[in-house]
């Protein structure tokens, strides 16, 4: 099976250099074809943590990527370039199109920008991205595994985490389900879970996953878990996609990367 590694929130300029370490020898060792990025790269959006956060992904020598900004990788305190240029300092570093898209024959990947310069934490999807993004879904091949990737969580487990859900959610989910998405990707709220969205809501047809990342590397531990990473494992049997997602938490004591879930996912 085909193997993408799915990190987020590695705020750079508070990464653990241990756990930064460990996580590079995780995907030597898995050899991932593409590592995708679920914003937050920095923590205060400096030059200097966007160099750091390049040279990482650079020494993981992953094939592909696909990386979007998050709410901290705009300038909060530099008023100026906050309106002016908010994603001029990501650009340098990870190229122009904040909305990147990976196609592969076994693998379509889209990323959702939902970071707005006008607001500083919560993040949102318009009704033209959401229409755009559920246009390119329906154009997948019947072999591909549709993943979108956003920020901002679409869905969260708990209440305290409601505040933080991506404005306009509700649409997106509906829209993309419809169009055919099997996973959505995300980050932000540093609680990792997985979820089928097809069970929490019911009017959805057809299977379809949400995947939410923790902190990679960051000092910024939250909730009950500490660092962790998803490997997204998929292929073909047959006529027929197969998705598997494993998490991995870093192990204070062996100072590696450890598997603590695996999950086989039902797509359609």
């Amino acid at each position: 099976m085909r193997v993408l590694l799915h990190i987020s929130d590695p705020h750079f300029g508070t990464e653990r250099p241990q756990v930064v370490e460990a996580l590079e020898r995780l995907a030597h060792a898995q050899a991932p074809e593409l590592v995708i990025l679920s914003g937050d790269i920095t923590q205060r959006a400096r030059k200097v943590e966007f160099a750091a956060a390049g040279a990482f992904m650079d020494r993981l020598a992953v094939p592909s990527r696909l990386v979007i900004a998050g709410n901290h990788d705009i300038p909060l305190f530099d008023l100026v370039t906050r309106i002016f240029g908010p994603y001029s300092r990501y650009r340098r570093v990870f190229g122009s199109d904040l909305e990147p898209v990976h196609d592969a024959p076994e693998l379509l990947v889209i990323g959702v920008r939902t970071t707005r310069r006008y607001r500083h934490i919560e993040g949102e999807v318009s009704a033209r991205q959401v229409e755009h993004v559920a246009r390119r879904l329906k154009q997948a091949d019947e072999h591909q595994l549709r993943i979108v990737v956003t920020h901002q969580p679409v869905y969260v487990t708990h209440v305290e985490d409601e505040e933080h859900l991506l404005r306009g959610h509700q649409k997106a989910i509906a829209e993309w389900a419809q169009a055919g998405a099997d996973l959505i990707l995300g980050g932000h709220i540093h609680r990792p879970f997985i979820s089928g969205l097809h069970d929490s809501f019911t009017s959805l047809q057809r299977p379809i996953w949400v995947v939410q990342a923790g902190t990679a590397v960051s000092t910024r531990i939250r909730h009950d878990s500490n660092n962790s990473v998803y490997l997204i494992r998929h292929g073909l049997a047959g006529s027929a996609r197969q998705c598997e997602i494993e998490r991995w938490d870093y192990d204070e004591d062996s100072k590696e990367f450890a598997m603590i879930q695996s999950k086989a996912l039902r797509i359609a």
